[in-house]
């Protein structure tokens, strides 16, 4: 398995290291796609020029339809992968929360086992105590004085 930090291996390591290749898949997908939105404004910007007359030519006009296709498409991209962060966002969040539900019931088994000794300390000491209290009662000299009188 791999080692995540502090030398730890197990799901927590490598859900660790997927989520850095994912990241790092992402921002790729990031940079790829406004890369090409500049990239084909840029071409769409050059064919268009502002001085000369209207497109006369064909081909320029499908370069300037082809560029701003693209620019469609990778703004496209862009919005679906705001859509995967946010579904990435809610599930890793609940994710998460599921963690740490999961840690607050083993601090709260643990809490209740210490609970439950010291409840059973805490008898046995009473017990012995009430022993004691007991077996000096019936040993007393006063108890042994009202038996005579009554």
């Amino acid at each position: 398995m791999n080692k995540g930090i502090g030398g730890g291996t197990g799901p927590t390591a490598a859900a660790a290291a997927a989520a850095a290749q994912k990241q790092k898949l992402l921002l790729q997908r990031v940079e790829t796609d406004i890369a090409n939105i500049v990239d084909n404004f840029t071409h769409l910007v050059n064919v268009s020029r502002v001085n000369d007359p209207p497109v006369r030519n064909s081909q320029e006009s499908f370069m300037m339809e082809m560029r701003a296709a693209r620019m469609v498409q990778a703004a496209d991209s862009l919005l679906k992968l705001v859509s995967e962060l946010k579904q990435t966002a809610i599930f890793s969040g609940f994710a998460s929360l599921n963690d740490h539900v999961e840690q607050r019931i083993v601090e709260f088994n643990q809490q209740a086992q210490q609970t439950d000794r010291l409840l059973s300390r805490i008898g046995e000491e009473a017990a012995a105590n009430l022993k004691e209290l007991e077996s000096h009662y019936y040993s007393s000299t006063q108890r042994t004085d009202q038996n005579n009188l009554t």
